[in-house]
């Protein structure tokens, strides 16, 4: 079934479903950072690919991109995005040092990546017990670039498995740093078989 075909309560149920998984990923995270992460759903958002780089503020935004592919019983594609500001933010909590400036190195580079995993294997270990099939990310991938340039170089992949991604975008702010929240995008992009096993899922939570 095309996004597209979903009716209200659908995407509806899909938002509870994405928020009970992005839950699970937050408390991941809390217990990585050792903070409480507290999370905000703002939007969830059904989109085209192309469109992407303008949901996150323009083409030309720095980002910090994590891609991983969906494999086992369903398969698609989910891409963490970070603003650069953001992904330096969180660094410096994770590593316990300050700010050294736009680049990544070795270490930097490794932490994201399994922030990235951490995240990605919560998010779907939930959506998993939900839908009683195994689900687990690949290897994660790292790009750091402008938004534009992040995207592009996952297109390819994503579009493989149709033209629009649902987007769920998630504030995660931790109790020691309130007012510089770090700001994460999600996005969930199941093959069209998959998005198939998740409205049978949805028709029976809501039967």
């Amino acid at each position: 079934m095309p996004f597209r075909e979903l009716n209200h309560v659908q995407l509806d149920a899909l938002k509870e479903i994405s928020n009970i998984g992005m839950g699970h990923a937050t408390t991941a995270l809390s217990q990585m950072i050792g903070q409480t992460v507290r999370l905000r759903v703002p939007r969830v958002t059904i989109t085209e690919i192309s469109q992407v780089p303008e949901h996150l503020g323009g083409a030309e935004r720095l980002m910090v991109g994590i891609t991983m592919q969906v494999l086992g019983d369903a398969r698609g594609s989910i891409m963490l995005l970070f603003p650069q500001e953001s992904a330096h933010r969180l660094l410096c909590t994770l590593l316990g040092h300050q700010d050294r400036g736009p680049g990544l190195g070795e270490v930097e580079v490794s932490a994201l990546k399994e922030v990235g995993n951490i995240l990605a294997s919560a998010y779907l270990s939930a959506l998993g017990n939900l839908l009683k099939k195994v689900l687990i990310p690949s290897v994660p991938l790292l790009a750091n670039d402008m938004a534009g340039a992040v995207v592009d170089n996952v297109l390819i992949e994503l579009s493989r498995s149709g033209d629009l991604a649902m987007m769920v975008e998630t504030d995660f702010t931790g109790e020691q740093n309130r007012e510089a929240a770090i700001k994460g995008h999600f996005f969930l992009l199941p093959d069209p078989a998959t998005l198939d096993i998740f409205v049978n899922l949805v028709g029976e939570l809501h039967g």
